[in-house]
């Protein structure tokens, strides 16, 4: 069936997209994933061509395009050069760090912050899990206490990525351990915030070009100016992001199936075993023709909830379903097409070798299997 989800601005914007990957990216991946560390600049470049901020109001030097199908373009693009460290930094960005200085800030903040974040120029990150507190975000300890007009901000984060790379954090703390769900608030912490430090760059099985540090904060001092919306309200305003958060798992865990699928059937077709493709053997095919069917319904759901949430009727719950099943998908998938290449699927020469591990995160951060299977559960018993 023809997929309908795209217009002819989208694949025009799509070979703008891939030009600039051809170029700039697909060349240096490698290297990056080899010194553990992305070069900033590209960053700057991939802005500048408007690969990511583009709903940042052109006032500030954005485009004010609100359309998550550009966000799709590039979630497969980048899939389809396999550059997954590139895209999760890129995914950082857009779907996670930019809404919440777009929706909370006030006009100081936007000009302070915007201009440079469309510019390429100031790297973003969110700093909500600590050691003790992850999927359950009521668990943080992170506090802030006034002190004139300063906030005092005392804690640590983990598993933060961009971490080191970041200009600035998005910082959850608690601001009042006796108000429950209100007690909690968002503060932007800058790179040379006094008190702050960068701990280890940790080490992960997969997306080894993708930074991800621990966060320490020892009396931070942060001015009251650097507060985020309201306080008091830091819980409502991470709740309220996690569709788009969890629209960004989904889309480049789609995107990165579909790709890896398609290698995976080109290589079945030409890989010779018993004097014939191993294509040709029913067991193959019957792997593959179930692996796209699942892979075609994903997508199906997938691009409606693109859909919805272009119409601002994303809803947490949908969100949910599509970032466990999908993200799943993904793991299962992956593994049956490593499966099919034989030894060289473990070959990390192979994309599906690093898919294999780059992409394993992915039923995890965001929210787990499980916390999205539980959230969904809740809804339907009310």
């Amino acid at each position: 069936m023809r997929r309908g989800l795209y217009e002819a601005d989208h694949e025009a914007y799509r070979e703008t997209v891939r030009a600039f990957l051809e170029r700039e990216v697909a060349p240096n991946k490698d290297k990056w994933d080899e010194n553990h560390w992305i070069d900033r600049e590209v960053y700057k470049k991939a802005a500048a061509a408007g690969l990511y901020g583009l709903e940042i109001a052109e006032e500030y030097g954005g485009s004010g395009v609100h359309d998550y199908r550009y966000r799709m373009v590039v979630c497969e693009e980048v899939s389809r050069i396999n550059a997954l460290s590139f895209n999760l930094t890129i995914s950082l960005q857009d779907d996670l760090v930019l809404h919440y200085l777009l929706d909370l800030t006030n006009d100081e903040q936007k000009w302070r912050w915007l201009p440079g974040f469309a510019a390429g120029e100031i790297i973003g990150a969110l700093a909500m899990t600590e050691p003790g507190a992850g999927s359950d975000l009521r668990g943080i300890r992170t506090s802030a206490v006034r002190d004139g007009d300063d906030w005092l901000i005392n804690g640590q984060k983990t598993f933060i990525s961009s971490g080191i790379m970041a200009d600035l954090v998005v910082v959850a703390a608690c601001t009042d351990p006796e108000a429950g769900s209100r007690g909690f608030s968002l503060f932007v912490v800058e790179r040379d915030t006094p008190g702050f430090e960068r701990g280890r760059k940790l080490e992960k099985i997969g997306l080894p070009g993708q930074d991800t540090a621990e966060l320490f904060f020892e009396n931070a001092r942060v001015p009251h100016a650097n507060l985020l919306g309201e306080e008091g309200k830091g819980l409502q305003y991470l709740m309220s992001h996690l569709p788009r958060e969890r629209l960004g798992v989904t889309a480049k865990a789609l995107a990165t199936t579909r790709a890896i699928l398609d290698q995976t059937i080109e290589y079945c077709k030409q890989r010779r075993a018993f004097s014939q493709p191993i294509a040709d053997f029913q067991h193959v095919r019957f792997e593959l023709a179930e692996m796209q069917t699942e892979v075609d319904l994903a997508e199906a759901y997938t691009d409606k909830s693109v859909l919805a949430y272009n119409a601002g009727e994303l809803d947490p719950i949908d969100a949910a379903k599509g970032k466990w099943y999908v993200s799943e998908l993904q793991k299962r998938v992956i593994d049956r097409c490593l499966q099919l290449h034989g030894g060289y699927g473990y070959m990390t020469e192979y994309p599906v070798a690093k898919a294999y591990t780059d992409t394993r995160i992915q039923t995890i951060y965001g929210g787990t299997t499980e916390i999205m299977k539980e959230l969904i559960g809740r809804a339907i018993a009310r």
